[in-house]
């Protein structure tokens, strides 16, 4: 008999909330995330799993290994936190200063020990083995790249990823398992275009770089309409421009930042190269000298069409075809790039969105919350998917 997981997690639910609301109260930033890593990894402990801590300086590794051979699959979890002072009037409401979940982390992990608790009442029945990453710092801080410098990828080596996020764009019931590109290749550029400064009334004994600055930032709008194709997509996107500090002195120089999104290698490389063209090029017909800086943040992250393929049929197993989206893709990035360009995986969009209770509000936003309810069909998709690789059906537990 195929083992239950959608009960199984059912009778989790008041835990997961538990775990939920409690790391919801005592958020942290990327790399400080002390008391969240300490408690997982006493939770790991407990069930027996073999447990690494401090890589990438607060990540936590859970390893369960079956006891016969099979797939090793990794799961992966973020847990940081952002800079962000909530307005939620919640009894869960943070209790550290200007730092919230704004981002569903603390679901991620809430449902990640879900899926611990699980794989470990069911060892029996494991084939392969299970890799249970809790990262930190994904927030700008590339997290996961840190951690697979540091060899999280191997002892053993993972051959699946599977990872979740709650989304507030879908309502609680609804999930988008998408194969291909869903999230974004994320670079950051800046510049300094240097001028020459001088009185606002005298513009002829200038070299005007907020002239310089505002054709640049207008002549990058033709990248993505006239350089890309109308069946592709790319943002360029100006962020900040800042320059002169009174109304009647033309500054000597103006700095410009901002960040391009991209799904494809090919377009990402033509995107950046006219960045670059236009930038320098505008500059200098401007008569000012332009220092660009682009930097690369994260790849695309893609999901493999043969994982995608065992997700979909998972959900719709579980929930049935008409809560599976298959065209959710966000110019957002994220780090679990760094995995899945390793590992073929899934990254999957969990709805947690309930607009009748106002938990609906956008990611990244101080009144951001989640319908708790999620929780479940989180620890239940997972670890169904998990059973399609590493789970025998008989019931030994």
């Amino acid at each position: 008999m195929a083992i239950d997981f959608l009960s199984e997690a059912h009778a989790l639910q008041s835990q997961l909330i538990e775990w939920r609301r409690d790391f919801h109260t005592y958020p942290e930033l990327g790399f400080q995330e002390y008391r969240s890593s300490g408690r997982i990894a006493e939770c790991l402990q407990a069930w027996g799993y073999e447990v690494q801590t401090g890589i990438a300086q607060t990540g936590v590794v859970g390893l369960m290994r079956g006891g016969s051979p099979g797939p090793i699959v990794m799961l992966r979890f973020d847990m940081d936190a952002l800079p962000i002072v909530e307005e939620n009037a919640v009894p869960y409401r943070s209790q550290n200063a200007g730092v919230m979940h704004a981002c569903g982390h603390d679901a991620h992990m809430a449902i990640g020990l879900g899926v611990a608790k699980l794989v470990a009442e069911w060892r029996a029945n494991l084939n392969g083995a299970v890799k249970i990453v809790f990262q930190p710092g994904e927030e700008g801080l590339n997290g996961a790249e840190v951690m697979v410098n540091e060899g999280v990828l191997e002892n053993p080596r993972p051959s699946i990823f599977l990872s979740v996020h709650v989304w507030s764009d879908l309502p609680t019931g609804r999930v988008a398992v998408s194969p291909g590109p869903v999230m974004a290749a994320a670079e950051r550029w800046s510049c300094m275009v240097h001028g020459k400064g001088g009185h606002g009334a005298l513009p002829n004994q200038t070299v005007d770089p907020v002239v310089a600055a505002a054709q640049i930032v207008t002549a990058l709008q033709t990248i993505v309409s006239r350089n890309v194709s109308p069946l592709d997509t790319a943002v360029v996107t100006v962020g900040t421009l800042h320059g002169g500090d009174a109304f009647n002195i033309i500054p000597s120089r103006v700095e410009m930042s901002g960040t391009v999104r991209t799904f494809d290698p090919a377009v990402r490389v033509t995107v950046l190269e006219r960045l670059r063209q236009i930038v320098e090029g505008v500059g200098e017909a401007c008569g000012t000298h332009v220092d660009l800086e682009i930097v690369p943040l994260t790849p695309a992250l893609s999901n493999d069409p043969g994982v995608t393929e065992v997700v979909r049929d998972v959900v719709e197993t579980m929930l049935g075809s008409d809560c599976l989206s298959a065209d959710v893709r966000t110019m957002g990035s994220e780090d679990a790039a760094f995995f899945t360009r390793e590992i073929p995986g899934c990254y999957i969009f969990l709805g947690a969105s309930d607009a009748s209770r106002g938990l609906d509000r956008p990611h990244h936003n101080p009144s951001f919350d989640i319908d708790e309810s999620a929780l479940v069909l989180g620890v239940a998709i997972l670890t169904n998917a998990l059973g399609r690789y590493v789970f025998s059906d008989e019931s030994d537990r």
